[in-house]
């Protein structure tokens, strides 16, 4: 409501009839543009990585991500458009509302003030609510047109999305408000970190080594490597993970976070303290 729509669909080769449904969803309305079928992701990075490539922003005032099985609210979109021009902002995202096939509703609040390093260690919120104008939306699209090769190694999208735009000077704005439904089920690549089980596989992620790994990436792709910061930690898995714990506080935008995040680099520290090291920080 309040905004003109198109919509551009890139489908995960699938078994289930998406293909033919969408192709005659497409055929009876012109809003909907389909990239060519048959290509095989295997996740939603690559997925919305070849979207943001292919797609033609010039004539759009913004570019909105949307994944198949969320809730919209009616005004999402013209919310986010709206302040995005009162606040200066160039790229948006927002707290949403997760909720189950049980029907628990939880609120997911991403929307603490931004730190100076967050952006290389988690997401501005689920990137189902990322709303671009035009600008950085053309910037990020060339930057991934010349890198696509490396951001095949990119695991989520919507982390490497708001690292690009905060590391490249791109004002972000985190809406408390939320006007989404955030659907969470089994095939959730991420999901909300609600529960003991959300929580043990993220610190999981941290413990043997893929997070930070995946910071360093983000952080070699982005040409952060040897800032201070970042040379600080990449490469030395020991002296590094102690040094990322006594600064955690520049790392996540949560208090419970940033004790978490502290606390994981000390445990991931310990386990590996002594013996050869299983992770990899390096962003080469």
């Amino acid at each position: 409501m309040g905004v003109r729509v198109t919509i551009f669909v890139s489908v995960d080769q699938s078994t289930d009839g998406s293909e033919t449904w969408l192709d005659q969803r497409a055929v009876a309305d012109n809003r909907i543009v389909l990239l060519p079928h048959g290509a095989v992701f295997g996740g939603a990075a690559a997925n919305f990585f070849r979207l943001l490539r292919m797609v033609n922003f010039a004539e759009f005032d913004c570019v909105s991500l949307a994944d198949q099985d969320d809730v919209w609210h009616t005004h999402k979109l013209q919310r986010a458009c709206r302040q995005l021009q009162a606040s200066g902002a160039e790229g948006y995202s927002s707290n949403v509302w997760a909720f189950w096939p049980n029907g628990r509703r939880v609120s997911i609040v991403k929307s603490q003030p931004q730190v100076a390093w967050d952006f290389l260690f988690e997401a501005a919120g689920p990137g189902c609510t990322y709303v671009l104008r035009q600008p950085l939306a053309l910037a990020l699209q060339g930057f991934l047109q010349l890198h696509h090769a490396r951001l095949q190694q990119v695991g989520l999208h919507d982390w490497f999305i708001y690292a690009y735009a905060r590391s490249h000077g791109w004002r972000w704005l985190i809406d408390p408000e939320a006007h989404m439904d955030y659907r969470q089920h089994s095939s959730n690549q991420v999901g909300a970190n609600q529960g003991w089980i959300a929580m043990r596989y993220r610190a999981g992620l941290v413990i043997n080594g893929w997070a930070l790994s995946q910071a360093a990436l983000i952080a070699g792709i982005l040409g952060l490597q040897h800032t201070a910061f970042v040379a600080s930690w990449q490469g030395r898995p020991i002296t590094g993970l102690l040094k990322l714990a006594l600064q955690a506080r520049l790392c996540r935008r949560r208090r419970r976070d940033q004790v978490f995040f502290g606390l994981s680099c000390l445990l991931l520290a310990a386990v590996h303290c002594g013996r050869p090291s299983k992770i990899q920080l390096s962003s080469k």
